[in-house]
């Protein structure tokens, strides 16, 4: 069964609790502010009573028909009542072109039409009708918004906190790095942290799309909002608040919805000659016909809401989605770069291997002692996260490694630092040249090797074994049957190692004994070659890689920081098979935008071509408006069944 650590792979720092107040938290942008919602809710108690005034006007006008005047004196009353918001927003699209503000600005144009011609009853009903639509989309797109809600409201509970001779109960909002907290069954955890006592099973589905519940003990790591199946937990926090997993979770889908897809900054570029051509269309309409209604419905059904929404809604729920699926993605852009990848390049450590590397051996050149070399390989390897300079922290325990001042990584390279006043170093072969240190022949081995030197002499190789990660070499041939041309792995392990991990899971093009600068230029490289390259890493080593390709997917969201914050794509769980995950839902999203796009079109040009015709009759701005709607409707349940993508299950959807 999965483990936690091979969920995440942080260095934890059990120490004394943090003295520091925690953060408060941000203010994160929604998709409806609290000012929108309140001129939403304006606009709908206005819309009300205009229409209560109306049907006052239309009895009027059938019960008493000689009293045609009151009737449009009613009708102008509640004209009035909706025209103030429609001119006011109207008025800030202006001052902010896009788009989504030319239907303002169509539905005022109208509007004031209506009143020149003395039309009452239009110039009430189609700001109502539109404002009906309006706030209706609006609640279409807060299922994105309540799922990174729900989220959020995993950890807003009282935690209990472990104090000198018991406990207290204290909101998850004080809990400081350090604090030691007590888990029981049912509850959820607030934060990140590591298990200090205790064997339990947690439920991850929610941030991580894996089913089957994971078996954690002492030394694992836990992830805020896992659930608590059956044991008893202590745990110590290691990231509390928006710095957990959980918190880059909620600030990276909120991120994404925020952003714009290519069409929709496609579409916004063109407004202002959309604008034009519309308003040439109606004049034209007028000119030729005479017929003023026609002329209005052409304004009204050249709103181009289904088109505004066409790319927006089908992103945001391929986001809700994606997460869903443990998939964590920075912008909505990134969704419809994967549907065009034709080359995966991988790292090896830590991506296709589990990066769980173990000591196995230890070679001391003749004169040193074997425990030394391991203390004093352990002693540098905890200043590094890389996974060899883990496992070669783990093969001793704290109170026998050494006390080495002025540790400091050498990127690629390994780690250097002084031990009783000598250089002392931990790495591969190229460290030692750099250092004038005369390394021998590396002894034959097929799996990651470093070597240890202290002062002017090499003191010992270090000998390592890594496993596959399971599904690996699924998941590449998965990503081969999905149609991508090339799959490529970079690695600045040693080609007999690299060449027999490839060999494992179908990978025939390897670049081993790389730098992070050689990784990027091979990145390059394809990309000159006329690819696009989605690069995965979890490493320091791999963010020049993950920031060139046309998408970085990092594995593990508690993978280096680097290498997150370069990459496009976060992968929670560290199960490559996501990868066709992503690939298959950014295919079906970008083929929801067309459809989308299409419907919009269709709607849009349809409906003015028969308006600019005199074909809708005599209500012709009201039946636009209507059918306006209708258009977009079509587009939000569209893109609503992107929702239904679902291999959380181990079901391949169809790509």
């Amino acid at each position: 069964m999965t483990t936690a650590a091979d969920i995440t792979r942080q260095p934890m720092h059990l120490g004394a609790p943090l003295e520091y107040a925690p953060k408060p938290p941000r203010e994160r942008p929604s998709l409806i502010d609290s000012a929108e919602r309140m001129l939403l809710a304006m606009r709908l108690s206005l819309s009300i009573a205009s229409g209560c005034l109306l049907i006052v006007a239309l009895g009027i006008r059938f019960i008493f028909p000689g009293q045609k005047g009151l009737s449009d004196l009613v009708a102008g009353v509640a004209a009035v009542l909706v025209a103030g918001p429609v001119l006011a927003a109207a008025w800030e699209s202006l001052r902010h072109p896009s788009l989504d503000g030319v239907t303002e600005r169509l539905v005022a144009l109208a509007l004031i039409a209506c009143w020149a011609t003395g039309d009452m009853l239009t110039a009430a009903l189609l700001p109502i009708v539109m404002t009906v639509g309006h706030i209706l989309e609006e609640r279409s797109m807060l299922g994105s918004q309540e799922a990174v809600n729900a989220l959020g409201r995993l950890t807003q509970a009282d935690a209990r906190r472990l104090v000198p001779g018991g406990y207290e109960m204290v909101s998850t909002t004080l809990l400081r790095e350090g604090d030691v907290i007590e888990l029981r069954a049912g509850e959820r955890l607030p934060a990140d942290g590591v298990v200090l006592k205790g064997l339990s099973s947690l439920d991850m589905a929610s941030l991580t799309g894996e089913s089957v519940p994971v078996d954690v003990h002492e030394g694992d790591m836990t992830l805020a909002g896992s659930m608590n199946i059956d044991g008893h937990l202590e745990i110590q926090l290691t990231r509390v608040g928006e710095d957990t997993t959980l918190g880059r979770i909620i600030a990276l889908m909120r991120d994404a919805e925020d952003a714009k897809p290519p069409v929709t900054r496609l579409l916004d570029r063109y407004a202002g000659q959309y604008m034009i051509l519309v308003l040439l269309v109606a004049a034209g309409t007028w000119f030729v016909t005479n017929n003023v209604p026609a002329m209005l419905a052409v304004l009204v059904a050249s709103c181009p809401c289904a088109l505004v929404l066409a790319a927006p809604a089908t992103s945001v729920a391929a986001i809700v989605v994606a997460a869903r699926h443990g998939i964590l993605i920075k912008g909505s852009a990134f969704l419809e770069h994967l549907a065009d990848v034709t080359a995966v390049v991988f790292d090896k450590t830590g991506t296709i291997t589990t990066g769980e590397l173990h000591l196995v051996d230890v070679r001391p050149m003749k004169g040193f002692d074997a425990a030394k070399v391991r203390h004093l390989a352990a002693s540098l390897g905890a200043i590094s996260n890389h996974p060899l300079s883990r496992a070669a922290s783990r093969s001793t325990t704290a109170d026998e490694r050494f006390e080495v001042e002025d540790g400091r990584e050498v990127g690629g390279f390994g780690v250097i630092g002084t031990y009783e006043g000598q250089q002392a170093a931990l790495g591969r072969a190229d460290l030692f040249e750099r250092h004038g240190v005369k390394a021998p022949e590396p002894p034959a081995h097929d799996g990651p090797i470093a070597g240890v030197s202290l002062g002017s002499k090499f003191v010992g190789w270090l000998l390592f074994t890594d496993q596959l990660r399971p599904g690996a070499a699924d998941a590449i041939r998965e990503l081969k049957d999905l149609g991508i041309e090339r799959v490529l792995m970079l690695t600045g392990d040693r080609a007999a190692v690299a060449n027999l991990v490839g060999a494992q899971v179908g990978i025939d093009d390897i670049s081993a004994g790389l730098l992070p600068q050689d990784k990027l230029e091979r990145v390059r490289q394809e990309i000159r070659l006329g690819y696009r390259p989605m690069v995965v890493g979890d490493g320091i080593n791999d963010s020049l890689a993950l920031r060139a390709g046309a998408v970085g997917v990092a594995m593990g969201a508690q993978g280096a920081d680097v290498a997150m914050a370069s990459a496009d794509l976060a992968l929670m769980t560290n199960d490559l098979r996501r990868l066709g995950t992503c690939i298959r839902l950014s295919r079906r999203c970008r083929r929801t935008i067309y459809v989308n796009v299409a419907i919009g079109l269709g709607f849009t040009f349809g409906l003015t071509a028969l308006a600019s015709a005199g074909a809708l009759g005599l209500q012709a701005p009201i039946i636009a408006a209507v059918l306006h709607n209708v258009s977009t409707f079509l587009g939000l349940g569209n893109a609503g069944r992107v929702l239904l993508f679902d291999e959380t299950q181990g079901v391949v959807a169809k790509a």
